[in-house]
């Protein structure tokens, strides 16, 4: 038996927990709950905390950090990624420990232990992310490429570099897929960009960070080398299915960047130096030019942002900065709806909305009446008291991503009247609600789409009764 599952393991750790806790689990049917995993963890121990002047230190919790690290190293030996449980703890001491393995289609929990997204078909992906480029048959370099300039300046300024040849750089191309602009091969003919490679107690390695900051400089950014070219599709993004489900991608008709995840004409080739990626746009927007370099922001998922409309008129100004902040006109296709008027709902209902949140209700609760028939509508969230009638949720045939309170899932199983277009779902619940019935009515779901269920053990043990 996995260390995991040995009560030993969770001893110091229940021990932790009963004393912070004892009124609360003295109570008939008390539990306190939380999520263990390998990179994290959040489990409701009080931490002490330094005075004023100091920063808090490891030694300051020492005995909750082993406590945890105990249960995190039998997570490593057994393989698992992480761990959410339940302990039931009366004042006898003998406790009663509930873990829920997730298992593959259920996400762990953020911040508390309830379950994440259900994937109820197995490999579905938001629509955002399913997204490919419109292709726009008119679209040209920018007037402003001029190869023999760009050539001159580069060599001008990267004197002592090494390119590629035309067969390396024909190679890149295969290995991508794709044929990269005049531009980029004038640039990787200059400099392939190779001071890192082969590395390894590499003397010249001052030497070879100068030749990067040379070349950093006369772009404008960190180049990459031609060997590490890289497409920025949609798999560059991870998600959440919670999260991602309320995104959408618009490109207006006018745009010079389409809105995506990712392009299989998106090549990678440098860095902005924080983290954000400097991208050759093969696939632009209506508005935009063949070969221009944008910008993907690392805090965002969907779109990009123009850097230049050419290779030629960067080098021209390296110097130039890039705005992620603009605003992305989703009016039409997502509404985010908070402690609104009942009519709101009605105003929302375009035939281009795609994602309806309503949250943090306060009035009346609505009905979804006026969204029925909407074409493209795909993801509901409705927090608590919002629905006046959660069955309603039966008439929109569109939905891929669903999320609601217990009840109103209660309500809908009931009925009979879950929507079986779903391809995940989410069930929103307080933190402090009872983990178990929260599992149970996770695994409903997933029996329904008969999906691996969320499986549990239970381990009992003696903590003596408090002194």
């Amino acid at each position: 038996m996995s260390s995991l599952h040995d009560f030993a393991t969770w001893e110091p750790l229940l021990r932790l927990l009963r004393t912070d806790h004892a009124q609360s689990l003295a109570v008939p049917g008390g539990e306190v709950a939380g999520l263990i995993g390998r990179q994290g963890w959040s489990v409701p121990v009080r931490m002490r905390f330094p005075g004023p002047g100091r920063a808090m230190l490891v030694s300051d919790n020492q005995e909750v950090h082993d406590a945890i690290d105990r249960v995190r190293t039998a997570l490593t030996e057994a393989g698992i990624g992480d761990v959410a449980f339940a302990a039931e703890i009366p004042p006898s001491g003998r406790a009663v420990l509930h873990l829920f393995d997730h298992g593959p289609a259920v996400d762990p929990g953020i911040g508390n232990a309830h379950p994440g997204a259900l994937t109820l078909v197995e490999g579905a992906v938001p629509e955002p992310w399913r997204r490919l480029p419109e292709p726009v048959p008119g679209a040209r370099p920018a007037p402003s490429v001029d190869l023999a300039a760009l050539e001159r300046t580069l060599r001008e300024r990267m004197p002592d570099e090494t390119g590629a040849t035309k067969k390396e750089i024909a190679a890149a191309e295969a290995r991508l897929g794709v044929a990269l602009p005049e531009e980029i091969k004038v640039l990787y003919r200059v400099t392939a960009a190779r001071w890192w490679e082969h590395t390894e107690n590499d003397e010249d390695a001052e030497a070879r960070w100068e030749a990067s900051d040379r070349v950093g400089d006369a772009l404008g950014f960190e180049l990459n080398s031609l060997d590490g070219l890289v497409i920025a599709d949609r798999s560059r993004s991870s998600f959440r299915w919670e999260h991602a489900a309320t995104e959408a991608c618009v490109t207006s008709p006018d745009a010079v960047v389409q809105d995506l995840v990712g392009s299989p004409g998106w090549v990678v080739i440098g860095d902005t130096g924080s983290g954000d990626l400097v991208v050759v746009d093969l696939t632009p927007g209506p508005g935009g030019h063949l070969g221009q370099l944008i910008v993907l922001d690392h805090e965002r998922s969907v779109g990009a942002c123009l850097l230049a409309e050419s290779l030629t008129d960067l080098v021209r100004d390296p110097d130039r900065t890039w705005y992620s902040g603009g605003s992305r006109n989703l009016t039409s296709v997502v509404a985010r709806l908070h402690g609104e008027a009942p009519d709101s709902i009605e105003a929302a209902a375009h035939p281009d909305l795609e994602v309806l949140t309503l949250g943090g209700w306060r009035g009346e609760p609505v009905s979804l009446t006026p969204l029925v028939g909407l074409p493209r509508l795909r993801t509901l969230y409705a927090g608590p008291g919002a629905l006046s009638d959660p069955r309603e949720v039966a008439r929109l045939t569109g939905l891929e991503f669903l999320e609601l309170t217990p009840e109103d899932w209660r309500c809908l199983l009931d009925a009979g009247a879950v929507p079986r277009g779903l391809s995940a779902a989410a069930i929103e619940a307080p933190s402090d609600h009872d983990l178990r019935p929260i599992m149970a009515l996770a695994n409903e779901l997933l029996t329904l789409w008969e999906r691996p269920l969320i499986t549990e053990t239970v381990i009992e043990g003696d903590l003596g009764p408090l002194p």
